[in-house]
């Protein structure tokens, strides 16, 4: 049976990235060892992560005087890492959800934040608006996707202080002005790779203003002064990382993953939003097209279960939601074909057909 994966992450991946690995894990470019096995420092290596570089570099238009370095430790890590990097004492946060939650409360070990604005009344279905930025702050912090409650930013708005962003879940799905930003990061275990390696976006002229002592491992300046191997890189995600890279390049570039994202959004809102069983838990305008997320209406409840089983014998996997908020999400990353998307819109036919 095909299998329909709609896994928020890790999660589904270009068929050619992922056997374009296979067949380097076997024997990286012919060479008689695996990309698992070579040495970080090698000629072969040293290729991988300059393409890496140069597609990020070019498919996401970045530029001039922005670095791009791939780090371990996850988006969890950059949470302590950029305030060591960029909070001397005042810091702005947009929380719109666990991630942002999480992030702000790193934040506070390194000085004062501000929450501008917080969309917790309401579970977090919803992207604040009207809010204002310090005018003292040293930068202000937006997740741009929100994967657990299904809510983005679309939007690269002027701020007037620098403007760093957790892109994790929704990098690489539409044109990014990079010039906006001072910072934008993710773990690429969505759209860009696999679990296990960390992208960093950096203005470099807004390092070294920091008035503390940084520890070397993070400090951004050590690891774009030893092109992201300080020490041991994670070699083969970066490799698939790259190969994702390349894929989003042949397929039409960020502007072609938008047009195909937001026909998949919209056919799996249409159907929600047109259900007796099924709605929306968003609010409209907050939506994202990367995870989308729903519920059964109240009368329906008692039927949740029967659905799983029911999706799961259509070969759909990784709908269930989150388990901090219950009900159904599915994330339609770039990776995914429209043809899932169908057949989860026809699984929900089906069942509340036979239900409803």
């Amino acid at each position: 049976m095909k299998k329909h994966n709609f896994n928020a992450g890790p999660c589904i991946l270009p068929r050619i990235a992922i056997e374009n690995t296979a067949k380097a894990v076997l024997d990286f470019n012919g060479i008689g060892m695996s990309i698992l096995e070579i040495s970080h420092r090698s000629k072969d290596f040293q290729a991988v992560i300059d393409e890496a570089v140069a597609l990020f570099k070019e498919v996401l238009a970045i530029p001039e005087g922005y670095q791009v370095l791939f780090l371990g430790g996850g988006a969890s890590l950059q949470f302590c890492m950029l305030p060591y990097n960029f909070l001397n004492k005042k810091a702005a946060y947009l929380e719109t959800g666990v991630w942002a939650k999480k992030a702000l409360k790193e934040a506070k070990l390194f000085g004062e934040v501000v929450t501008v604005a917080s969309s917790g009344d309401k579970n977090y279905t919803y992207i604040p608006k009207g809010w204002t930025v310090p005018e003292d702050a040293d930068y202000m912090h937006v997740t741009t996707n929100n994967t657990i409650y299904g809510t983005e930013i679309r939007e690269d708005f002027d701020c007037n202080v620098p403007l760093i962003a957790d892109m994790s879940s929704d990098i690489l799905s539409r044109p990014v002005d990079i010039s906006k930003y001072a910072m934008i990061y993710g773990g690429a275990q969505k759209n860009a790779g696999p679990a296990g390696v960390t992208f960093v976006i950096v203005k470099e002229d807004m390092l070294g203003k920091v008035e503390k002592a940084i520890p070397t491992m993070l400090d951004y300046r050590t690891h774009i002064k030893e092109g992201s191997m300080f020490n041991t890189p994670p070699c083969v995600n970066i490799y698939t990382l790259k190969e994702t890279l390349k894929w989003v390049k042949e397929m039409g570039g960020v502007k072609k993953m938008e047009e195909l994202d937001l026909a998949k959004a919209k056919l799996l809102y249409d159907a929600i939003d047109n259900s007796k069983m099924f709605v929306g838990t968003a609010e409209k305008d907050s939506r994202s097209i990367m995870n989308i997320c729903f519920v059964m209406k109240e009368q329906y409840k008692d039927k949740e279960d029967a659905f799983m089983e029911f999706a799961k014998s259509r070969g759909m996997v990784g709908i269930k939601g989150h388990r901090s908020v219950g009900g159904f999400r599915a994330s339609t990353y770039n990776a995914l074909p429209i043809e899932s998307v169908q057949a989860l819109v026809d699984c929900m036919n089906d069942f509340e057909k036979e239900n409803a």
